[in-house]
């Protein structure tokens, strides 16, 4: 396994840069790569600081209400903010590309760098990321599902997503719960679904194989970043507090990662809103389209 020292891991942002030391410091240990590996998820410790974190959540509420700047992208003028949101649970896909202060938290390379420790990948790319925003309503939960089955356009298994809060966020917040060790479980993608609220119903059709279900509800500091792998069934419950809970979810590629035809069950090619919006090569999607999947990390 690769040495947390400083200088082995460049970074992109607005160009490379090594590593600190204090932050190759914040890298995953070798016992973390391990559990990561065996258990699906792994929870960093208080990886980002206080400003960037503020700064997140500054640039959140100035997206809510369409202070937005121009994504440069022009298919991504369909995921502009409105407004108006009621009461219920909210999921902005793109938010990164409306927002700088978003932007340099998805784009983040420590973020990159301890997504590429624990896969063992050499680089590591944007896939897309999620504004999430939990109001304190008993219906708004999210439902039983896994990464992997939306994003059957990907031969990666590798892949995996960040998941930061904007705050401490504990169980009874709603924050993440992972299903411990079940992307070695068979196949779960049918009958998962991220919007249901019925997390006990879902629960009835999980396939483990015959291993047990264990259920692993995280709690956060301010700072601190789970990351899990694309195949983990993950949800979380109502939030019972009286303040909303508020996070991104920053999905991140493998650099084996590549666009593949897959075909439904039905016969439908599978396909992703990220195939719209990168470019093509041979009239296939290029998921290493740097406009749509920019560098996050890569090794010295």
């Amino acid at each position: 396994m690769a040495e947390r020292t400083a200088g082995r891991y460049v970074g992109a942002g607005t160009g490379y840069s090594a590593l600190t030391p204090e932050q190759s410091a914040l890298l995953p240990t070798d016992e973390d790569v391990v559990f990561y590996r065996e258990h699906g998820y792994y929870l960093s410790g208080q990886i980002l600081t206080e400003e960037e974190i503020a700064a997140a959540r500054e640039g959140s509420e100035r997206f809510y209400v369409g202070d937005v700047t121009d994504p440069g992208i022009e298919v991504l003028e369909r995921y502009r903010p409105i407004g108006g949101y009621g009461e219920g649970l909210r999921k902005h896909d793109y938010s990164s590309f409306f927002r700088p202060e978003l932007a340099t938290l998805a784009r983040h390379a420590l973020i990159g760098a301890v997504a590429a420790r624990l896969t063992g990948s050499p680089s590591i790319r944007l896939w897309h990321d999620q504004l999430l925003y939990k109001p304190p309503v008993r219906q708004a939960s999210v439902g039983w599902h896994t990464d992997r089955q939306y994003w059957l356009s990907c031969t990666s298994d590798e892949m995996l997503t960040a998941w930061i809060p904007f705050h401490d966020c504990l169980p009874e917040m709603g924050a993440i719960t992972f299903i411990d060790g079940s992307h070695r479980w068979p196949d779960n993608s049918r009958g998962l679904d991220f919007f249901s609220h019925d997390l006990e119903r879902l629960e009835q059709g999980f396939d483990s194989g015959g291993r047990p279900v264990v259920k692993s509800p995280m709690s956060f500091r301010k700072g601190q970043v789970s990351f899990h792998n694309c195949r983990v069934i993950h949800g979380s419950g109502p939030n019972s507090t009286d303040q909303p809970r508020r996070s991104i979810a920053v999905h991140l590629q493998d650099e084996a990662n590549r666009y593949r035809e897959f075909r439904r069950e039905d016969g439908h090619l599978a396909r992703h809103g990220n195939d719209a919006l990168c470019r093509k090569v041979n009239g296939m999607p290029d998921y290493t389209d740097p406009a749509v999947f920019p560098l996050l990390f890569r090794t010295d």
